[in-house]
C-alpha cells in the first residue's frame, strides 16, 4: 500500500504524519529517520484498527481520485 505523508522540518529534525490516517504522527532526527519511523507508526496503526474491528464484515472499495 501506498500513503501520503506530511513530512514537516521540527526543531528536533523532521516530523511526519499521514493525513489518511488521523493521529498517526511521528518524527526521527533525520529525514531518513523519519520516513523510517513512519512506515512503523502506520503499520501499528493498521494493527491496531484490524484489533478494533474484530468481527466485522470488512470490504474494500475503489474510488477514483
Amino acid at each position: 500500500m501506498k500513503y501520503k505523508i506530511a513530512l514537516f522540518p521540527s526543531e528536533e529534525g523532521y516530523a511526519a504524519s499521514v493525513p489518511g490516517l488521523p493521529g498517526c504522527w511521528s518524527q526521527g532526527s533525520t529525514e531518513a529517520e523519519a520516513l523510517a519511523n513512519i512506515r512503523d507508526a502506520i503499520r501499528e496503526y493498521l494493527q491496531v484498527v484490524d484489533e478494533l474491528l474484530g468481527g466485522a464484515e470488512v470490504r474494500e472499495i475503489d474510488v477514483a481520485v
